[in-house]
């Protein structure tokens, strides 16, 4: 099953690059994501008044607060970052690259913070997929597309993001239904970037075809599919494992546009590819350090224990 949920969620996050490449043309990236959210948040505030009230009654004003700040960072600042990379020129592939790098970053801080310490051979799949990446990223900076070179900074401040409200959700001792946070993440997302393009001046839909099926792609494929099964992944297996999926984003994205885009697939661009696959085998199949372990099952029996080491 968690086989499979990491196949699911490696495609569905990657269309996300793919959704984001689709809409480009059409429209702004503020465009994209207000009428992203906009519309699922509507729906999903209605369902949960009139099905799901029940999972909101024991939601604290505290713990909607960090829900709502858990949103802002993992979809409002994360796919703003992406979607503007994309818009300046940046490839679907090399912006799901950069963002691969957030596995190694997401290792190193585990251990202090979360006190889900990373074995040896972890950290050599986690250091095996970050020279995965950079296969990859060699190879689309050798084709040089005219973009300036500050773009692709802009996906970094994304995966920072997306690292932070990881944390931040790993370290609540409150588990949220599944249905919840995904309403107030959403809701959050929507004010936002509403907000952003009313007063931008970006809030006016395209009237192309192709703008709409870039949103619906978007919204049945990378929110409800990634961004769902993101969360669900990392209550499961722990911080280390649901990021290392991370290094596939990059070469299957860079597949994906290669298919429907034309962008640049070579020999090392599959070199890439294989090697992410070798280091998130590695990190799965790497067993946890003596030390991990004994913290683990003292975690389990206190109070502070958080819920990602409760699912690890």
């Amino acid at each position: 099953m968690n086989f499979l949920l990491s196949i699911a969620f490696v495609i569905c996050w990657s269309s996300g690059f793919i959704g984001a490449k689709l809409g480009a043309g059409s429209a702004s990236a503020i465009t994209i994501l207000m009428w992203r959210f906009l519309p699922l948040a509507v729906i999903l505030i209605a369902v949960a008044a009139t099905v799901s009230r029940t999972s909101w009654r024991d939601l604290s004003v505290r713990d909607a607060a960090r829900q709502a700040m858990i949103g802002m960072l993992s979809q409002s600042g994360y796919l703003l970052t992406v979607y503007y990379a994309i818009q300046l020129g940046v490839s679907s592939g090399t912006t799901a690259l950069i963002d691969g790098v957030q596995p190694l970053v997401a290792g190193a801080l585990a251990g202090p913070l979360l006190r889900q310490y990373v074995s040896r051979k972890q950290w050599l799949g986690l250091c095996l997929g970050v020279s995965g990446v950079a296969i990859v990223t060699l190879a689309d900076a050798a084709v040089g597309t005219g973009t300036a070179w500050w773009a692709y900074l802009i996906p970094f401040l994304g995966m920072f993001s997306l690292v932070a409200a990881t944390f931040l959700e790993s370290r609540s001792r409150t588990r949220v239904a599944p249905a919840v946070s995904l309403t107030v993440h959403c809701a959050t997302s929507a004010v936002i970037f509403t907000a952003l393009a009313v007063s931008t001046g970006a809030a006016k839909p395209p009237p192309e075809l192709s703008f709409w099926a870039a949103i619906m792609w978007l919204v049945a494929l990378s929110t409800f599919g990634g961004y769902g099964l993101y969360w669900l992944i990392l209550r499961r297996s722990g911080v280390t494992k649901v990021n290392t999926l991370m290094f596939l984003m990059a070469p299957v994205t860079a597949v994906w546009g290669a298919l429907m885009f034309g962008e640049t697939f070579g020999p090392q661009t599959a070199l890439g590819l294989a090697v992410g696959l070798a280091a998130v085998v590695i990190v799965h199949r790497g067993d946890a350090a003596p030390s991990t372990r004994v913290r683990g099952r003292d975690m389990d029996r206190g109070d502070a224990a958080t819920p990602a080491e409760r699912g690890a």
